[in-house]
């Protein structure tokens, strides 16, 4: 019996696991109810927002980039609203194992719970955000398709518009037209909504199932070479030249060095996030020369391999490697090079633009949020 009943939770499990059709509610059909924990650690059902006429369910995410841009615009709908009757939820219903590494490369944050806080925290989101991640059982029954991804409902929750928000997509800031808005201006008047349905565009919701993705490149990313090449002077000035259209992340390090050793996973991973953007970390490790082998060896059992999508820019500029292990006597040169006014205690950390201008520097060990929002806005400023 015991047998049966691991057997039965296994096959659940697997089923859960495979990829399923998802349909968006139909116009006119009632709000599902739900019970889900807001970035406020409260618990909200539908029955919360009963007294509201005209009830805005939006299911967005912070990782996405029309979501990102989006942001702004669901705390000022809200605020416009908040006296006409009208409630604005937002819902995440991305599972956050389900993300890989290279749909992170637009915003400082993932799609965990934990980052939902501090992503409304910053957007300063008066608005009630609640997790759908764990079990996407609310996200299901809306289907929602993308984030953003909009559903109005009238009085009697029954369905009046689903679709985008807005004429937006990755603009940040106002907006000519929002069909959004325009639905719940109908509502109000008491007329039908001119379009019910529009397409939804934006990152599609992040389903369980999709785990496997994940999977298949981390294990790829576990199998890729890391290597690691002298650097002099000469190298350095190149390095921090920049004649290239990317951003880079410098990262001075030592194997002694705890907090550089500590740090290192979340560097790895910001360069796995923003593999596909103009950016890359280039490692530079201050060891002694014959510390060769024990440089080599920690850079492998932390993955700093470089990603595949930099290979081809560094073999134009005659490189091999993001990883540096620099040449005896000449770390003084190699430091001059990069940033003269760092003092030598490690880790060091310097953001460089295209044309060399170091747009930030950090000594010890990185915040990786801070780092990613700093990339994020370099990124945006090109």
């Amino acid at each position: 019996m015991i047998r049966s009943f691991i057997l039965a939770i296994a096959a659940a499990s697997l089923c859960a696991a495979q990829p399923f059709e998802v349909k968006t509610l139909e116009i006119g059909a009632s709000a599902p109810d739900f019970s889900l924990v807001g970035v406020d650690d409260k618990t909200y059902q539908l029955k919360d927002f009963a007294a509201a006429k005209v009830l805005a369910v939006i299911f967005t995410c912070n990782h996405c980039p029309e979501a990102d841009a989006a942001s702004a615009r669901i705390q000022e709908t809200a605020d416009f609203y908040k006296d006409k009757g009208v409630a604005v939820i937002a819902i995440s219903g991305n599972d956050p194992l389900a993300l890989r590494s290279d749909e992170l490369g637009y915003a400082p944050h993932g799609d965990s719970f934990p980052e939902m806080k501090l992503a409304a925290k910053e957007a300063k989101w008066t608005i009630p955000y609640l997790y759908d991640g764990d079990t996407q059982t609310v996200s299901r029954a809306y289907g929602a398709q993308s984030t953003p991804h909009v559903f109005v409902f009238d009085a009697e929750r029954k369905l009046r518009y689903t679709g985008r928000m807005d004429e937006g997509f990755r603009k940040a800031g106002p907006v000519d037209k929002s069909q959004m808005r325009d639905a719940i201006d109908a509502i109000l008047a008491g007329k039908e909504v001119a379009v019910p349905t529009t397409r939804s565009y934006g990152c599609s919701t992040k389903w369980t199932y999709k785990r496997e993705s994940v999977a298949k490149d981390n294990e790829a990313w576990a199998n890729r070479e890391v290597t690691v090449d002298v650097i002099d002077e000469a190298v350095a000035k190149s390095l921090i030249a920049n004649d290239t259209d990317k951003v880079r992340l410098i990262n001075f390090w030592s194997t002694t060095c705890g907090p550089c050793i500590a740090e290192m996973p979340d560097l790895v991973e910001t360069a796995r996030r923003f593999q596909n953007r103009p950016f890359e970390l280039i490692t530079i490790s201050t060891d002694p020369a014959d510390n060769a082998k024990q440089v080599l060896a920690l850079l492998k059992a932390k993955q700093v391999a470089t990603p595949k999508p930099r290979e081809a820019a560094m073999k134009k500029e005659n490189r091999t490697t993001n990883n540096y292990h620099v040449k005896d006597g000449a770390l003084d040169a190699v430091a001059d090079a990069i940033s003269k006014d760092w003092n030598g205690a490690l880790p060091y950390t310097v953001l460089v633009a295209p044309g060399g201008k170091i747009l930030w520097k950090h000594n010890d060990e990185v915040d990786p949020v801070e780092v990613r929002r700093q990339i994020v806005k370099a990124l945006q400023a090109k």
